[in-house]
């Protein structure tokens, strides 16, 4: 089972005021909430959090994601279109699919690809010790 955003702060020595832990729950249940494409960004977390606790700034969440991004809890994506996205840093490697129409992330893994990569990397004489691949497209219409 994966730690929530609370245990991983705990684990790092990161202190939690009663904002932080607002903010901490809501990142941690969002993919529950609004389903696996969530990634949200710090106005959205915001909006989400001031529904809870309204005394809670906007510039408290940007503050608290920053400070749970420096501490390795949270990873920040710089999808295309603007806005910077955050998840929760996970155990396990994933890729994404972005719908650049409506801004869908679909997480995958797929072995041919992480096999491919592995493949590019000794071609020209590197060892593969990370990688980030990021799809963007277009839903197809249905027939």
């Amino acid at each position: 089972m994966s730690q929530t955003i609370e245990e991983k702060c705990l684990a790092k020595g990161v202190k939690l005021t009663d904002q932080r832990k607002i903010i901490a729950e809501v990142i941690s249940k969002s993919k529950e909430a609004y389903g696996e494409s969530d990634h949200p960004d710090v106005d959205e977390l915001y909006n989400r959090v001031s529904k809870i606790d309204p005394k809670i700034s906007i510039a408290t969440v940007y503050r608290t994601v920053k400070l749970f991004e420096e501490a390795g809890i949270l990873t920040k994506h710089d999808f295309k279109g603007g806005k910077a996205r955050y998840e929760s840093m996970i155990e396990s490697h994933h890729d994404h699919l972005i719908d650049v129409k409506t801004g869908e992330i679909i997480e995958f893994v797929d072995e041919e690809i992480e096999k491919l990569q592995k493949k590019v990397a000794e071609k020209y004489g590197y060892t593969l010790v990370d990688h980030k691949l990021e799809l963007y497209g277009v839903k197809k219409k249905s027939q």
